[in-house]
């Protein structure tokens, strides 16, 4: 009987804030504006990492990845959150809803492993700078980057496919914004504990071993930085860790408030908390790079003088064999 009740749900409602219609159109309007400078930002960086020659390095190889891996998540749940903030009835689909959590999971894990590939990066460039070339190649970097994508969809498939083999009895109404796997299986009728046992254990792996990794990182970035004789090598070594350490910060500071903090006794609350970790801090990561480093603010201003695009433009006519020919 639970597995028929299983497969006949179609479609899942998602609460959000249903009794707060004035809070909605107020997180409607902000997560509007956050969602298009997420994918306005993330995309110029993307560009200017095509189109800059001196940004073709492993650093921004990582950052491009990271870049795409933003648009991707928010892009999985925000536009049907945005409409089914202005429906009375929000309601998913379950291909929808076994799509979106399968993507915010999977995302999610490869950007705590992306994360301590870069911090590795940057302990490569300041503690082994000689060896840099050889061991940061661009095979090298492709197989990081293959191996991060690959371990984290791979988590994610493993995890649906355990949750959605759970008995729901029928159950369809999930109190969040969106499809998030905690949200999921608070609609089993069946024994989750298998599911809990094996989320901590990946959490572990593919977070908090991430996270110590990048801490070790930087104890070596420090201990190295601290030995460069003068005030201006000090500056310049650490000034190339400084966006993606912020970055880290922002994002193990926001999952470490959402999951250790006390539990709320307003439950919205949580939904919105959970709301700034998916939307926001995705939008923050060009923010950072462009403030804090130097050359993808040259490259921005290069490019806003369309300087970037005529040099690409004159090189591809250059390469190019057909229109050389047309040329002679």
């Amino acid at each position: 009987m639970g597995k028929s009740n299983q497969t006949a749900v179609t479609e899942y409602v998602l609460l959000g804030l249903h009794e707060h219609h004035i809070l909605e159109m107020v997180l409607f309007v902000l997560c509007l504006g956050i969602y298009s400078v997420n994918v306005l930002g993330n995309a110029l960086l993307i560009g200017l990492n095509m189109l800059d020659p001196r940004l073709h390095s492993p650093m921004y190889f990582f950052l491009s990845n990271l870049s795409f891996m933003d648009i991707c998540v928010t892009s999985s749940f925000v536009p049907l959150m945005l409409v089914n903030f202005l429906k009375a009835q929000k309601t998913i689909s379950f291909p929808g809803c076994v799509l979106q959590m399968y993507l915010t999971l999977a995302i999610g894990s490869t950007e705590c492993l992306l994360l301590a590939v870069m911090a590795y990066d940057r302990y490569v460039a300041i503690c082994q700078p000689l060896r840099y070339p050889e061991l940061m190649s661009g095979q090298t970097c492709v197989q990081m980057a293959v191996l991060s994508w690959g371990t984290g969809f791979a988590n994610s498939l493993l995890q649906s496919i355990l949750t959605w083999r759970v008995l729901f009895c029928g159950h369809s109404v999930i109190n969040h914004f969106f499809c998030e796997i905690l949200a999921v299986l608070k609609l089993a009728c069946g024994d989750v504990s298998l599911n809990a046992l094996l989320l901590v254990v990946a959490t572990a792996v593919l977070s908090l071993a991430p996270f110590l990794l990048i801490c070790l990182s930087y104890v070596f970035i420090l201990a190295a930085v601290l030995r460069v004789p003068s005030a201006a090598g000090r500056r310049k070594a650490f000034s190339t860790c400084s966006a993606h350490l912020t970055v880290v910060v922002f994002f193990y500071g926001t999952i470490s408030f959402m999951y250790f903090k006390p539990t709320a006794k307003d439950p919205d609350l949580d939904k919105i908390i959970a709301l700034f970790y998916g939307v926001v801090t995705p939008s923050l990561n060009p923010i950072i790079y462009s403030l804090r480093n130097a050359e993808v603010k040259a490259a921005s201003i290069v490019l806003l003088g369309g300087d970037l695009l005529s040099r690409k433009m004159s090189h591809f006519r250059c390469c190019s064999p057909t229109l050389s020919g047309r040329r002679g």
